[in-house]
């Protein structure tokens, strides 16, 4: 195969942290409030608009309160799981990485003893309707090293009496969720915007609120997950006056993210923009024989960070170490092109490829990566 001509025009298809907004330029941060405290006004002024921006961005009802975390979506999620986990039965949903990670550090640094652990392997779906909404439920909207998200908020009961914790980290901005059903949401800034890493975003419920006022863990609670005091909620940390010293460039950088979010049609525009890569990307699954999704079902496919395998019976027919091998040198031939930056699959996932497709992403390039693809699938494995 002949190599491919055209280019796309930003080689930066990692799924976290993702690419920065179309036209993104370092002068975006000049507004930034820096040599200053975070405590300042200007500083609480800037860090509670990123918290109204996102409300206003995501659709928030206006009870839910939204604080900025440290440590990423993993420190948002252990802070809701330390915090509130406890009083009811827990059941974990684990189709990837992450929830692996969440369920192990339930059932191994909580020491919860009535735990369920609901799995599935990667490329499917752990069973929705084997949940118990008696108790509390902790799941991935998206499985970010999987490529399989749930398909909707159908089966989360209205009339729950658990609470459910949704890790929404690569979910957010792209995909439509219905928090009517979600008493915990975390994400982070540097995945589905693009935003800079280490800020986590917290999202609660007033039936999560109540769970914090009333329930006290039985294990000890380090400040930066702190988020009750003698019976009360903290509620600063809900109004921008972060737990720890927060990066103002990096606070600067989501506000731009949220300010380009509403030009391209809020929430909406950015699920469409998101909605049409994942078309592309299945259109040249269809019509190319070596590829293939991770995710089986089409309704579960994530729209974010889309993983593929190679189906090839010259691939698969080898061992796993040599598969591994082959998808390594697709990835890193693609990289020393410098055509695409950081495609390989997640390192406990099975061997293949990701590419993010959020709303950062123009279908254009992914229509210029593609025949990439298939020229560098070619020149690995030749006829």
């Amino acid at each position: 195969m002949t190599k491919p001509t055209l280019r796309p025009s930003n080689a930066n298809f990692s799924s976290g942290p993702c690419a920065k907004r179309p036209g993104w330029q370092l002068s975006a941060l000049s507004g930034a409030v820096l040599g200053r405290s975070h405590r300042s006004k200007p500083g609480k002024a800037r860090l509670l608009d990123a918290i109204e921006q996102t409300r206003s961005v995501l659709g928030v009802p206006a009870d839910y309160r939204i604080g900025i975390v440290p440590a990423s979506d993993t420190g948002a999620i252990e802070m809701a799981m330390w915090s509130m986990l406890g009083p009811r039965g827990v059941d974990m949903l684990v189709w990837e990485s992450f929830g692996k990670d969440w369920a192990a550090d339930v059932q191994g640094e909580l020491k919860l003893s009535d735990l369920r652990v609901l799995k599935a392997g990667y490329g499917e779906l752990a069973d929705l309707g084997a949940v118990d909404w008696t108790r509390d439920v902790v799941f991935t909207w998206n499985g970010t090293t999987s490529g399989v998200r749930v398909p909707n908020g159908d089966w989360i009961a209205e009339d729950r009496q658990g609470l459910s914790f949704c890790d929404a980290t690569s979910a957010a901005f792209a995909m439509d969720l219905p928090w009517a059903k979600l008493d915990i949401t975390t994400f982070s800034w540097q995945k589905a915007l693009g935003g800079e890493a280490a800020h986590g975003m917290l999202i609660v419920s007033p039936r999560a609120v109540e769970r914090l006022q009333t329930h006290t863990p039985t294990w000890p609670i380090p400040k930066v997950f702190r988020m009750a005091k003698g019976g009360q909620l903290i509620e600063g940390i809900f109004k921008g006056e972060t737990i720890n010293t927060p990066s103002m460039l990096c606070v600067e950088d989501y506000l731009d993210a949220l300010s380009w979010a509403k030009s391209v049609g809020g929430l909406q525009g950015l699920i469409a923009r998101s909605d049409a890569n994942l078309a592309a990307l299945t259109a040249w699954v269809e019509r190319t024989p070596w590829v293939g999704f991770l995710a089986k079902d089409a309704a579960n496919r994530s729209s974010t960070s889309v993983c593929f395998q190679i189906v090839d019976p010259r691939v698969t027919a080898l061992g796993a170490a040599e598969q591994a091998e082959v998808a390594k040198k697709l990835a890193d031939l693609l990289d020393k092109e410098g055509i695409a930056f950081d495609i390989a699959s997640y390192r406990d996932a099975p061997p293949g490829l990701r590419i993010w497709a959020g709303a950062t992403i123009e279908t254009r390039d992914l229509d210029a990566l593609t025949p990439w693809l298939d020229w560098a699938f070619t020149t690995v494995v030749p006829a």
